[in-house]
């Protein structure tokens, strides 16, 4: 569990578009031809007595389905749709039971604050990246009043707060918001990149240039946070980042749990060894328990098949496999009932 400190570092800067380099608009498969397959699991580890970590991932759909017209069939299509995916982990901090209600409530509240939005962002252009990358920006603001605003009003939950790290994918585009030392990798024909930057005063000080970047593993502030939601009444800075996907590609999301007890080759070598998504997540997950699993873990695999140019693409209808995984989970209760939050 990481533990917070009073200093900023994370910028709120939108990253160069992956668009800036392409002459006229590529082309790109259908949103719903291409398939997510997803892997998740959730563990208290062997030391703490309970679990802090929440994780969500969901479909967002878009469609118009035509129920009846007298239109040629050629002028009038039977079905159209859009698909888009919201992977999030959360990593609760704070005493007593207060980490597992604030990395909840981050994603309840930023579920019900995506409900209300007029716009989910299906079409991806350079405008509307922007957008969806201030927009989910402004969600992660809002989700740092309410839970600055709950911990302050109810003294079990003082000083709460949490990470949280989450990645919106549209066909090919992927989209990063990220607060805290949970990470998003990408796993990419054998290699693993690592997405996002740890808020940390060890990383702080690596990126200084105080101390090399190995030893932030060993660095005494490791775990120690520099920003995180809850803690600065909405003034909280998100980094976003905006990509493009390859067929065959794996993003990965997980709490420090995992990644303080498994460097990067070992993720990457899990990785190789377990080609779907559910059996990678567990496999990640039972390493870090063998290495001390002496935090909360938590992983999600999505894996991506994106049709290649000039491939057939399926008909434009809702015919796209979408399988239901059924993730390891083992989440414990919200310490609080959930009657507490029904005002958010």
């Amino acid at each position: 569990m990481a533990m917070p400190l009073s200093l900023e570092t994370a910028e709120y800067e939108f990253l160069v578009s992956p668009l800036s380099s392409v002459q006229g608009l590529p082309t790109e498969p259908t949103t719903l031809s291409v398939k997510v397959r997803f892997g998740a699991v959730s563990d208290a580890g062997r030391v703490r007595p309970r679990n802090e970590d929440h994780y969500m991932v969901a479909r967002v759909r878009r469609t118009f389905n035509v129920l009846a017209h007298n239109l040629p069939k050629e002028e009038m299509p039977d079905f159209l749709g859009e698909d888009a995916y919201a992977m999030v982990v959360a990593d609760g901090m704070g005493g007593m039971n207060a980490g597992d209600v604030a990395s909840m409530l981050a994603i309840s509240t930023g579920v019900k604050l995506a409900d209300k939005s007029v716009k989910w962002g299906f079409k991806i252009n350079e405008k509307e990246a922007r957008d969806l990358l201030s927009r989910t920006s402004a969600y992660f603001r809002e989700i740092d009043r309410r839970i600055t605003r709950k911990s302050e009003s109810d003294r079990r939950l003082f000083g709460m707060g949490t990470t949280m790290t989450l990645a919106y994918s549209v066909g090919i585009h992927l989209f990063l918001i990220h607060v805290g030392d949970s990470r998003a990798y990408l796993f990419r024909k054998g290699q693993l990149q690592q997405l996002t930057r740890d808020h940390t005063v060890a990383q702080a000080l690596a990126d200084a240039g105080e101390i090399k970047q190995q030893d932030v593993r060993k660095h005494l502030r490791r775990n120690t946070l520099t920003n995180y939601l809850g803690g600065h009444s909405g003034k909280v800075k998100a980094d976003v980042r905006w990509l493009q996907l390859e067929d065959g590609d794996r993003v990965i999301l997980c709490s420090d749990g995992l990644s303080d007890m498994v460097e990067d080759p070992g993720i990457a070598g899990c990785l190789v060894e377990n080609p779907e998504p559910d059996a990678a997540a567990i496999a990640l997950t039972q390493l870090a328990l063998r290495n001390g699993g002496k935090d909360n873990i938590t992983v999600v695999v999505a894996q991506y098949t994106i049709p290649r140019p000039g491939e057939a693409q399926p008909p434009l209808e809702d015919t796209a496999d979408h399988p239901d995984q059924a993730p390891v989970d083992s989440t414990s209760e919200y310490p609080f009932p959930t009657e507490d939050f029904a005002a958010l």
